[in-house]
C-alpha cells in the first residue's frame, strides 16, 4: 500500500474547512493531518507537522496566506503549497506565485480538480487551472521584466525547463532523461540561478512567456 499524502488545511471558515476535510477523507491516498484557521497557526503547524501539501486560503485573520507562505517557504523551501481561494484577481495570483505557491485553484472548481491538484503538487509538479495560468501570463506581460541579465541555458537545461513547465516532478524528469535525481536538481538550480527565478511556478511561467510551451 502506498503512503498517504499528508495535508494541512489552512482556512478560516470552519464550514469550508470541514467540507474540504470531508472531500479529502473519501480519498484512500490522502489524509488531513492538521487544520489551521489563520496564517499564524499555519506557520506553526507547517513547522511541526511537515505535511506533504499545504492547502492555503489567502484572506485570513492575524496573518494572510501570502505572508504565511513566505514564512513557511523561508523555513522550508521545499514546502508544497496549493492556494485554494475565491480570489480570481491577477494581483493576488502574482503575489501567490512569487510567495512560492505551486498551484492555484478557485473554490468554485469541481472537487476532482482540487484532488488532482493536490496529487500534482504533492509530487513536486505545478498545478494551475488553464484560465488562471493565462491570467498570470497576461499579468506578467504588463508588469516590469527582470530578465535583461539572463544567462543562456544549455540545451539540456532548456529541456528540463520545458519538463518543469509541463508539470513533471523531479522524479519524472530523472526517469525520462535517464539521469539521477541529483543531476536533475543540479540542472534546476542552474536554471533558477541563470534566469533569476525563485521557484518552479515562476520557471513554468517563464517558459510560457518565452514560447517554449503554450499552456501549463
Amino acid at each position: 500500500m502506498t503512503s498517504q499524502i499528508s495535508i494541512l488545511l489552512v482556512e478560516d471558515h470552519t464550514i469550508v474547512r470541514g467540507g474540504l476535510a470531508a472531500i479529502i477523507g473519501f480519498e484512500a491516498d490522502m489524509k488531513v493531518v492538521g487544520e489551521a484557521s489563520d496564517g499564524v497557526e499555519a506557520v506553526e503547524m507547517a513547522r511541526r507537522l511537515k505535511p506533504d501539501v499545504i492547502i492555503m486560503d489567502l484572506l485570513m485573520p492575524r496573518m494572510d496566506g501570502i505572508e504565511a507562505m513566505a514564512h513557511i517557504r523561508a523555513e522550508d523551501p521545499d514546502a508544497h503549497i496549493l492556494v485554494l481561494t475565491s480570489f480570481g484577481d491577477t494581483d493576488k495570483m502574482l503575489q501567490a506565485v512569487k510567495a512560492g505557491a505551486q498551484g492555484y485553484i478557485l473554490k468554485n472548481a469541481p472537487p476532482e480538480e482540487l484532488l488532482n491538484a493536490i496529487r500534482d503538487v504533492s509530487r513536486g509538479a505545478i498545478s494551475f487551472q488553464p484560465a488562471i495560468a493565462h491570467q498570470i501570463i497576461d499579468g506578467l506581460s504588463k508588469s516590469e521584466r527582470v530578465d535583461t541579465q539572463e544567462e543562456p541555458l544549455t540545451a539540456r537545461e532548456t529541456e528540463v525547463l520545458v519538463m518543469i513547465a509541463n508539470g513533471l516532478s523531479n522524479d519524472d524528469i530523472a526517469e525520462k532523461l535517464t539521469i539521477s535525481k541529483r543531476t536533475v536538481n543540479v540542472h534546476i538550480n542552474n536554471i533558477m540561478g541563470k534566469l533569476h527565478l525563485a521557484n518552479r511556478a515562476q520557471a513554468a511561467i517563464y517558459a510560457v512567456r518565452k514560447g517554449l510551451i503554450t499552456v501549463f
